[in-house]
């Protein structure tokens, strides 16, 4: 029983920036891997950024220098700072967690998933 709530998206001009916050249920956040993947309207699911349980990152190439991911264990909560926002970032971002092992590209090794939030960059 793991909730994921993001918050945090909305509309900004290319350029910008915005920060997405996920908070997690439960008393073991600190033992999961988290994730965010995006989707964008006609377009797959696809992977974002990554942080593991010990504090390991990983990126997409069409983020990395861009993004951040980040995770305060004592909130329970993981973060994406978003800069240098492009159109093509639009999309609605899902936070995502696993157990212990996971494949931080695929979206099949992640067990739990939030409601997802809307990012919407213009230009």
């Amino acid at each position: 029983q793991v909730q994921l709530v993001e918050s945090g998206g909305g509309s900004v001009q290319a350029g910008g920036s915005l920060r997405l916050s996920c908070a997690a249920s439960g008393r073991t956040f600190s033992s999961y891997h988290m994730g965010w993947f995006r989707q964008a309207p006609g377009k797959e699911r696809e992977f974002v950024a990554a942080v593991s349980f010990d504090g390991r990152t990983y990126y997409a190439d069409s983020v990395k220098g861009r993004f951040t991911i980040s995770r305060d264990n004592a909130k329970n909560t993981v973060y994406l700072q978003m800069n240098s926002l492009k159109p093509e970032d639009t999309g609605v971002y899902y936070c995502a967690a696993a157990l212990r092992q996971f494949a931080y590209v695929v979206p099949a090794t992640y067990q739990y998933w939030g409601q997802g939030t809307q990012v919407t960059v213009s230009s």
